[in-house]
């Protein structure tokens, strides 16, 4: 029986986030960004309860406009999340229920600005406090919230194509054993340093945290990786063809790799000149022949245009192609694979019921098609565990993680929380000299949390101290 949630408030405080390092992200070099946090009060089934949930407000990918300054990208997301708190706010109902109507407002109602990714940022912050509250109030894990119906998910009610019979083979989502552990696929950059050689001494810091990818891959155990592509095919080839050399130095054996086009290359013709280009390089076959998938090749733009489908599918068939910001509306998916995709990102800031609903098509089409974990810049403790959860209930075997390599550690989080989350989760964080960082061993990460009653964690979260001097929210917004 799905719980009936009453909405009493929505909250939001801000706090600066400063890197260890400075990272491309698309068409900006980050070195600070702000995390987002939404406090949900409610009643749930009668029961007076808050749920939290937080975002990196990372600007240059929910919208890439050139003539956008980052202060325009990180105000933008802070009025979604405000749009989304009107359309949640004083409503009742089940809380799938709840969030499919803010979603209609908030995407394709009075509130919607007209940029999906953006729009739904909000939408999925709030979604996921509402979550959060949900279990609370129930004091059950967001795994058997779904078992046991709490959220009132209904793929079918989005999905027309999972009514009848389609519906029993996706509630196959919720009947198999979690996974422990999730492996972590980490993000080699254009400008990440692959040799310790490579690595300036400002860049080296004040602590032993890896910097050279080579000594991430030792430091963890890391064996999975994604690697960027910039969107010339002669650049591409050398930079990744280098980095398989890294790799193999290091000593990994039977490497995973995605790669990450990030909308940079204009027509596929290019990306097939890519692959040709690596097929014809004894580094670069290794590469391809340990490829999973290729992530997002053409601008978001013309992803979805039926007029590439011939190219598409041609390049389909030699590897397989995943969408990631063409993913902006629920039919995205399903439009896709018609054209010759066959994997969609799954990503907390998207939307946890979209998620779901994707994974429930996936099961029901039984044709090959799939999802993966793509989440760069996920922060300690609510952005991570959350979507540590999702990622336990969804199943999948590695996730994109690389905010414990361009953050330092759990100094993002006021002190008191941070001690608290490792008191709660020794499996997930360790004292390392006089940090608290990211538990990543045989380069995979535990997912003990997902079952924390609640979504995804069992410490507590202090509000309190999110009040930091300067109102990020307000100086961002005037």
């Amino acid at each position: 029986m799905a719980s009936e949630i009453q909405i009493e408030g929505i909250d939001f405080r801000a706090t600066r986030c400063r890197t260890r390092l400075p990272f491309r992200f698309g068409i900006v070099t980050l070195t600070e960004a702000p995390v987002l946090v939404a406090r949900l009060r409610a009643r749930v089934d009668g029961v007076a309860c808050e749920g939290f949930a937080a975002d990196l407000c990372v600007p240059k990918w929910f919208e890439k406009d050139p003539h956008k300054s980052v202060r325009d990208d990180v105000a933008a997301l802070f009025r979604s999340a405000e749009r989304a708190a009107t359309a949640f706010s004083r409503a009742g109902g089940t809380p799938f229920g709840l969030w499919h109507g803010a979603y209609r407002r908030c995407l394709e109602g009075d509130l919607a600005s007209g940029v999906r990714l953006v729009d739904g940022f909000g939408v999925a912050l709030v979604e996921r406090a509402m979550i959060d509250a949900t279990c609370r109030a129930a004091d059950v894990s967001f795994a058997t919230a779904l078992g046991q119906d709490r959220l009132g998910f209904e793929a079918a009610a989005i999905l027309p194509e999972l009514a009848g019979e389609a519906r029993a083979r996706s509630e196959a989502l919720v009947a198999r054993p979690a996974p422990t552990h999730v492996l972590v696929r980490h993000t080699v950059g254009g400008l990440d340093p692959l040799r310790s050689g490579e690595v300036s001494r400002p860049l080296r810091g004040d602590d032993d945290h890896p910097v050279a990818l080579e000594e991430d891959i030792a430091r963890f155990g890391l064996r999975a990786f994604k690697l960027k592509a910039g969107g010339t095919p002669e650049g591409d080839t050398a930079r990744l063809c280098e980095i398989v050399r890294v790799v193999e130095e290091a000593g990994v054996e039977r490497p995973i790799y995605s790669l990450d086009a990030n909308e940079s290359y204009d027509d596929v013709a290019a990306v097939g000149a890519l692959l040709d280009r690596l097929e014809a390089d004894p580094d670069g076959r290794r590469l391809l022949e340990a490829l999973a998938y290729l992530e997002q090749p053409l601008p978001r733009a013309r992803t979805l245009d039926p007029a590439t489908t011939d190219d598409v599918r041609a390049l389909a068939e030699r590897v397989p192609l995943l969408i990631d910001e063409a993913d902006d509306a629920i039919s995205a998916f399903s439009r896709a694979t018609a054209i010759g995709y066959a994997g969609v990102s799954v990503k907390n800031c998207k939307g946890v019921f979209r998620a779901l609903a994707n994974r429930a098509l996936i099961l029901a089409r039984d044709d090959g098609s799939f999802q993966t974990s793509e989440d760069l810049t996920n922060l300690p403790v609510l952005p991570l565990q959350q979507d540590l959860a999702t990622v336990a209930a969804l199943g999948l075997e590695h996730s994109e993680r690389n905010g414990h390599h361009f953050f330092p550690g759990l100094d993002v989080l006021p002190e008191r929380e941070a001690e608290a989350a490792l008191a709660a989760h020794p499996d997930l964080y360790e004292r390392r000299g006089d940090r608290i960082v990211l538990r990543i061993e045989a380069g995979a990460l535990s997912l003990a949390c997902a079952g924390s009653s609640g979504y995804g964690y069992a410490c507590p979260v202090d509000w309190e101290a999110r009040r930091l001097p300067g109102d990020v929210l307000a100086e961002t917004l005037a």
